[in-house]
């Protein structure tokens, strides 16, 4: 393990609208909304996800290898004035990640596959992603787009999330393209709960989610929308 790293829980459930519903209507006595949400109390994420020729990330996960990582790029609400190239690093039972800012220029010749424009010094991460696409073939694969509704608490610096709406863009890898229109890649009716936290839940959070009656699931939003891609264009892994 890192210790230069923040390492915390992670824990994912798919739950119904009834029990959403339910369980957010106790958090929202408990716990503050996130400062960046909306006037809806939400805000939109998408991410385009990176894997390499063999698709190491994707197996590994189907496989059940406990330490691996993930690359992605992430934006919200549509907008290019915050884009982050991220590094999810799975060690355990714990999760972590870095980031480092793109503006929309480099993330433009990116995409046209001039993959220099990560080159820099003190940049660690974007060389390291500079690596993996000129030695392993690192590239964009699936856009994973949906909808969070976040609640944090300082204490155990907690953070509890509904996503909402899960969806792909299939093929597209484009994520500022305005004709994406991205599909369904989950039941209509599900929700992504994910609860994060550092070393403790307070009790009273942990009694309002009541978490031992709820579907506990690992499988992550980047294989739900691999996968759906996979049975609607024959896709092979």
């Amino acid at each position: 393990m890192n210790n230069n790293l923040n390492y915390r829980h992670e824990l994912k459930f798919f739950i119904n609208y009834h029990q959403y519903f339910i369980i957010r209507q106790r958090l929202k006595d408990l716990m503050e909304q996130d400062k960046h949400v909306g006037p809806s109390g939400e805000y939109h994420i998408r991410s385009l996800y990176f894997d390499d020729i063999n698709n190491k990330a994707l197996h590994e996960k189907l496989g059940g290898i406990r330490d691996r990582v993930k690359y992605r790029i992430r934006i919200y609400n549509g907008q290019d004035h915050v884009i982050h190239f991220e590094k999810k690093i799975k060690f355990k039972d714990y999760i972590a990640k870095v980031k480092e800012p793109l503006t929309r220029e480099m993330y433009d010749k990116l995409m046209d596959g001039d993959y220099d424009v990560l080159r820099g010094p003190d940049k660690p991460l974007l060389n390291e992603i500079h690596n993996e696409m000129k030695h392993h073939l690192l590239r964009p694969k699936v856009i994973v787009d949906y909808v969070r509704e976040p609640y944090v608490y300082a204490n155990g610096n907690v953070r509890i999330t509904f996503d909402k709406e899960l969806r792909t863009g299939l093929h597209a890898v484009n994520i500022f393209d305005e004709k994406v229109e991205p599909v369904r890649a989950l039941d209509n009716d599900l929700i992504i709960l994910e609860v994060k936290y550092d070393e403790y839940i307070p009790a009273f959070i942990r009694i309002a989610l009541q978490l031992e009656g709820l579907n506990r699931q690992s499988a992550s939003k980047y294989v739900i929308c691999r996968k759906h891609l996979k049975f609607n264009t024959w896709e092979d892994y």
